[in-house]
């Protein structure tokens, strides 16, 4: 399986990762200090987005690569494998 090719799209996710680390950080604190509901759900509808804001650059990437396989090589193979991981994704 192929890493991140661009270093600044690597560089990109990894802030967004860090950035929803924090926000899930924030999210066990406002359990414990016992925030109203609506507040926390407010932050787990944020944490979601982030996260599947990154799944689909992480897909992005993995579609441009295997994309770039199936037509130079005339490789089904390659665009079953893209269908296979984007169905798994939109789980």
């Amino acid at each position: 399986m192929e890493l991140l090719q661009d270093e600044s799209r690597k560089k990109d996710i990894l802030v967004r990762l860090k950035r929803i680390e924090g926000q899930v950080k924030g999210l066990q604190r406002m359990l414990e200090e016992e925030k109203c509901c609506p507040d926390i759900l407010i932050q787990v509808a944020a944490v979601r987005a982030a996260i599947n804001k990154v799944g689909v650059l992480v897909f992005e990437e993995h579609s441009k690569t295997c994309l770039k396989d199936a037509i130079t090589a005339d490789n089904n193979e390659a665009l079953d494998n893209l269908i296979d991981v984007l169905s798994k994704f939109i789980k």
